[in-house]
């Protein structure tokens, strides 16, 4: 194999750290996964580490390797999230202080989180960019170490461990499917893998808002940028190492939008009980997105991360819903006179529809005086469920537009 800045022998040593700082995982039989993607599906379990992502691997071997005099200045990092969290969590273990940039808007989570690790937090810049610039400052006024999230050797051993314990838990594997982000994660994984059974398919999958790795490798400038379910990986400058590791050793990197995101997210929690954020699910959607090229073959996929606020997995969860037709919205034109209401929800029932939420518009809508817009949420049991519903409302006379639903019927 070339000769690349980080060796299999890298990744062998920080197998010790790893083990010795008890951050493996479990890898596990995904059966439901299976029968709705017609491959066989493993999981890597990466969002069951103690900060909740792979990143801790990284941050130990970048940690661990330092010396007596570059631990006493401490370290600082530039992350919104996994990054800054696995440093702190080890930083905080081997008594190393830190300092973590994060952006002012970084939410107030992620913050607490961070220092509730021992590290202090500082919030400066609108963005990562900004937060890198203002770290890089720390580093030539004080003499901090700064550990980069995945454009770093260490890091990137560490990150590589995955591929070793992956492959001593599921030796036969025919693909494996990797988040890209910075390229780090995957950077390990394929030195590892490829030292171990270059015979294995390794694939990459990137947020479709972007795709910095894809541009770089087929020499494009498609834009990058956006709000994405799967923050963890909306990168827009690829790391210098992982660029030309990856353009060497990866067989395609796929891009995955928002919906195959969301619903992937979805299918972990309702199939296999796991909360997993957007980028942990990004290796689901991939595979999802690409069934007919999977089909029968034992495939792997790296679950990275679970981190993921509350009130956006429940968002998650309700769109997929919607998207599944089990919660739909419906808008009806009554007459604006007693018994109207209760008429047609006496059908909605006898159909077996759960009502959610009722609203009445009369003064906002262009409709008659004497009469009134209805819109009905209800939970339903799939599309066709739908259809019978809407069929037997307008049956009873009243006419009835389905407003939300990814069926065909509206």
């Amino acid at each position: 194999m070339k000769s690349y800045p980080i060796s299999f022998a890298d990744i062998e040593k920080a197998v010790s750290l790893v083990e010795e700082a008890e951050l493996t995982t479990p890898a596990i039989a995904a059966p439901e996964l299976s029968t709705i993607s017609g491959a066989d599906v493993y999981l890597k379990l990466e969002n069951l580490q103690p900060t909740g992502s792979f990143k801790v691997r990284g941050a130990i071997n970048k940690l661990r390797g330092l010396e007596d005099h570059e631990k006493g200045a401490g370290v600082v990092a530039m992350s919104a999230g996994n990054h800054a969290q696995g440093v702190a969590y080890h930083a905080q273990r081997l008594q190393i202080p830190a300092t973590i940039v994060m952006p002012r808007h970084t939410p107030f989570t992620k913050v607490d989180r961070t220092e509730r690790l021992g590290a202090e937090v500082i919030l400066e810049g609108g963005n990562l960019i900004e937060s890198r610039m203002f770290a890089d400052e720390l580093v030539r006024k004080e003499g901090l170490i700064f550990v980069h999230p995945y454009d770093d050797p260490k890091i990137i051993a560490g990150q590589g461990t995955i591929g070793i314990e992956f492959l001593a838990q599921c030796p036969d594997l025919d693909s494996l499917i990797v988040p890209i982000g910075g390229g780090g994660l995957i950077s390990g994984i394929l030195l590892a893998v490829c030292e171990l059974n270059p015979g294995i398919e390794i694939y990459g999958v990137e947020a479709a808002q972007y795709p910095s790795m894809q541009n770089i490798l087929q020499s494009v400038e498609d834009e990058c940028g956006g709000h994405t379910v799967a923050e963890g990986i909306a990168v827009k400058a690829a790391g210098q190492i992982t660029r030309e590791i990856i353009g060497d050793l990866v067989s395609e990197i796929f891009l995955a939008d928002e919906n195959a995101l969301e619903n992937a997210m979805q299918l972990c929690l309702r199939e296999q009980r796991i909360v997993v954020e957007g980028a942990g699910a990004a290796s689901l959607a991939a595979l999802l997105d690409n069934r007919d090229r999977f089909k029968g073959k034992k495939v792997g996929l790296i679950i990275s991360g679970g981190n993921v606020d509350a009130r956006l997995l429940s968002t998650v969860l309700l769109r997929g819903l919607v998207r599944d037709g089990r919660l739909i919205q419906l808008r009806l034109s009554i007459a604006d006179e007693p018994g109207q209401l209760s008429g047609l929800t006496e059908i909605i029932g006898d159909e077996g529809g759960n009502i959610v939420e009722v609203s009445h518009q009369r003064l906002f809508y262009d409709v008659p005086v004497k009469s009134t817009d209805v819109d009905i949420s209800l939970e339903t049991r799939d599309a066709g469920h739908v259809r019978k519903i809407v069929d037997a409302l307008e049956k009873a006379g009243y006419p009835t537009r389905l407003l939300s639903s990814s069926s065909d019927e509206g």
